[in-house]
C-alpha cells in the first residue's frame, strides 16, 4: 500500500492471471485517500494497518484472533484532489454484475448505506458469460433458444466465449481481457469477428444459401448479434493506459482457432439454428445490396439532371 511495483501479480505463484500491470493500483488509491485502513484476515488473526494520504499511521499490528480468510479496505477520497467525491452507485453496481457474470459462481453482496433503509443487492450467476448473453438480450426476440457457448484452453490462454442472434439489426459485442472490459476490443474481438464471418460464409455456400457471385462481408453475418468474448491471458498487453484494448497478437490466432472449432460443430450440430443465423444474414446482405443500387441509380439520376445535356437525352 506504500511501495509501487509490490504487486502480487509479478509472482506467478499467487495468480494465474491479473488485471494489473504495473502493481500501482493499491498504492495509488492509498495515495489520493485522505485515509485509508485494512484488515487483513489470515493465519488465525486480524492484522491492521491504517493510512493517511500514503502515508502509514500505524506499524502493522494484530487486532485479534479470525477464522475468515480474506481483506478489508475502507478508503475515503482526498477532497484537496477531487472536486467531487461522490460515488455513484449505478456505475459501480454495473461493474460488480460484471465480474459476477465472468466469474460463475462468484457472489457479490453491495450494500448503499447511504439511503435509508439501505439499498442491497446480491450479484450471482451460476451460469456465467451464458446468463450474460440472456440478460443483454432481454425484452428482445432471440433467433435460437440455445446460446452458443464455448470455454477452452490453448497454449496457457483461456477462451470463454457466448453469442445468441436476436431479431435486430445492431451488434452487441462486449470483450473481457482478465476481467477488464476492453471497450475497444483488441486481438480477441478480431479474432472472434474471423472465425464466425469465415465459418458463417463456408457454411452458408455449401448449403446454397447464397449464389457464387454474392459476396457477404462480416457486417451482414454479425447482423442481430449478441455475443461476450472474455479472455484469461498470462501476460496482458494493453493499448493505452486505460487498458481499452488488447494488444497481444497471439490472442488472436488462439481465439480464432478455438472458436472456428466449436462454431463449426455447432453448426453441424443445430441445424435449425444455424439455418436460422444464415437466413438473418441473407436478408442483411439482400437488403443492403438493394439499397445501394437504388443510391446508385439516385446519383446517376442527378449527375443527368445537373449536366445540361440536350433535352432529348433527358430521363
Amino acid at each position: 500500500y506504500t511501495k509501487l511495483h509490490a504487486g502480487g501479480k509479478f509472482d506467478h505463484g499467487a495468480y494465474k492471471v491479473s488485471g494489473g500491470l504495473h502493481g500501482v493500483g493499491a498504492s495509488v488509491v492509498n495515495a489520493l485517500s485522505e485515509r485509508c485502513e485494512v484488515e487483513v484476515y489470515q493465519r488465525g488473526k486480524v492484522h491492521f494497518q491504517a493510512f493517511e494520504r500514503g502515508k502509514a499511521m500505524t506499524k502493522l499490528e494484530v487486532r485479534g484472533k479470525s477464522d475468515k480468510r480474506g481483506t478489508k479496505v475502507y478508503f475515503k477520497p482526498d477532497p484537496k484532489i477531487f472536486p467531487v467525491t461522490v460515488f455513484d452507485a449505478g456505475t459501480i453496481a454495473t461493474r460488480l454484475r460484471e465480474l459476477a457474470f465472468l466469474n460463475k459462481g462468484l457472489e457479490i453482496h453491495f450494500t448503499d448505506e447511504r439511503t435509508d433503509p439501505p439499498k442491497a443487492e446480491t450479484f450471482r450467476y451460476d451460469g456465467g458469460i451464458k446468463e450474460f448473453v440472456t440478460w443483454l438480450n432481454e425484452g428482445k426476440e432471440t433467433l435460437h433458444n440455445d446460446v452458443f457457448y464455448v470455454d477452452r484452453e490453448q497454449d496457457g490462454v483461456q477462451v470463454e466465449i457466448a453469442f445468441q442472434f436476436n431479431n435486430g439489426f445492431s451488434q452487441v459485442e462486449q470483450t473481457f481481457a482478465n476481467n477488464i472490459h476492453t471497450v475497444e476490443g483488441g486481438t480477441h474481438l478480431s479474432g472472434f469477428r474471423t472465425a464466425l464471418t469465415r465459418r458463417l460464409a463456408e457454411y452458408s455456400k455449401r448449403e446454397k444459401y447464397f449464389s457464387p457471385d454474392e459476396k457477404p462481408s462480416g457486417d451482414h453475418f454479425r447482423e442481430g448479434l449478441t455475443a461476450v468474448i472474455s479472455v484469461k491471458v498470462p501476460d496482458p498487453q494493453f493499448e493505452g493506459q486505460t487498458k481499452t484494448k488488447l494488444g497481444n497478437g497471439e490472442v488472436e490466432g488462439i481465439v480464432n482457432s478455438v472458436f472456428g472449432d466449436a462454431l463449426a460443430t455447432f453448426l453441424e450440430e443445430s441445424p435449425r439454428a444455424a439455418k436460422t443465423i444464415c437466413e438473418k444474414a441473407v436478408l442483411a446482405y439482400r437488403a443492403y445490396e438493394a439499397a445501394r443500387k437504388a443510391k446508385d441509380l439516385v446519383r446517376r439520376k442527378g449527375a443527368l439532371a445537373s449536366g445540361n445535356l440536350p433535352r432529348k437525352l433527358a430521363d
